[in-house]
């Protein structure tokens, strides 16, 4: 159950950034989701890491990717710790690395538990040191893992993070990682987010019927007719914000009666994943898909091969030039509809 839960939560995020092309490592551990305007070479593919090099076809960009699962026993880690030398030692490409390292940098990083062993603490340190990698920080909680436990047996930990070195930095100046909810699994799922400046586009107004089937549908509807739209909206937290929440009330107050709490708004997540389903049913319009029994890549590849041929990257005006601007494609698009839906007076010149 708990493994289903986590499926549904990485494909949930998957198909929220619009990832396509999936690699597995040969542990069935490391998961890595790549869009697919990506060339994708693997380097090394181990138990405990995957690193891959991947070339950015739309923005020509080139790095290396290691996602790490690191092992519960110190000493297997130590393997991990050096796998990677021969391919630091002379890196000179943007570097990210990230995933569950499975250990501590700092005391702070730690609620409860047993005492953390400094040679471990100092192996690990040392090896991102003579990586030449930077923590890039995140946005959330602290800790990334939690034992499941409440009271005085909780244990909190900081065992995710994602290192870069200062090239990758300086390529991905404006990259964010913020810690997700703990929904499904014991771990933070990490989020990294790339702002390109993007304006948003306005999109026409499409109603899914499988809203009507919600219990609460015809109340909200009635509600909503009858409102004052001059009045201020009062916009509700999503229900992962008020997991975030308890989570956070969870981590300073690890009682029974907070853990309660958050399994039943975790709980209130999962019944509105269910309906998330449903779009991505009726996004798709694909009959046979089955909760449980999908093939996600070809489901994936579907929505996002319909979304890449609908995407107008570059138009032409009446004097035959090309426009990829956004600005310049938006103001061409205005003036060749009001040219369409108006009438041009012609002037006529009289001799006499």
């Amino acid at each position: 159950m708990e493994l289903n839960q986590q499926s549904r939560k990485i494909e949930r995020y998957r198909r929220r950034i619009g990832l396509a092309q999936s690699f597995v490592n040969i542990s069935n551990k490391i998961w890595a989701f790549l869009d697919d305007d990506c060339e994708v070479t693997a380097l090394i593919d181990s138990v405990q890491q995957q690193t891959l090099k991947i070339h950015d076809l739309e923005f020509q960009r080139e790095f290396i990717l290691t996602l790490v699962y690191a092992k519960c026993d110190a000493i297997e880690r130590i393997k991990l710790w050096d796998s990677p030398y021969a391919l630091a030692s002379d890196m000179t490409t943007s570097w990210l690395v990230g995933g569950d390292f499975n250990v501590i940098s700092y005391e702070e990083e730690k609620i409860r538990g047993l005492h953390v062993s400094l040679n471990e603490v100092d192996n690990f340190r040392h090896c991102v040191n003579t990586f030449n990698l930077f923590d890039m920080g995140f946005k959330g909680s602290i800790y990334t893992w939690w034992n499941g436990r409440a009271d005085e047996d909780c244990i909190f930990k900081r065992l995710d993070r994602c290192l870069a070195n200062m090239e990758f930095q300086q390529m991905m100046l404006g990259m964010e990682i913020t810690h997700l909810s703990k929904v499904g699994s014991d771990h933070s799922p990490m989020l990294l987010s790339y702002n390109l400046g993007t304006t948003p586009i306005k999109k026409s107004f499409r109603f899914l019927n499988f809203w009507a089937e919600h219990e609460s549908f015809r109340d909200v509807v009635k509600e909503n007719w009858t409102a004052d739209f001059h009045a201020n909206p009062f916009k509700n937290a999503s229900l992962e914000e008020v997991v975030l929440a308890h989570e956070v009330l969870f981590e300073l107050f690890p009682t029974t009666s907070n853990r309660e709490r958050l399994q039943k708004v975790q709980a209130e997540l999962f019944k509105y994943l269910a309906i998330e389903e449903q779009f991505w049913k009726k996004k798709t319009g694909m009959q046979w898909f089955q909760d449980g029994n999908r093939n996600t890549k070809f489901f994936h590849a579907q929505v996002n091969g319909r979304r890449k041929r609908l995407q107008l990257r570059r138009i032409q005006n009446n004097n035959g030039i090309w426009l990829e601007d956004t600005g310049s494609m938006d103001e061409e698009a205005v003036r060749f509809f009001n040219a369409q839906f108006k009438e041009e007076r012609v002037q006529q010149l009289l001799a006499f």
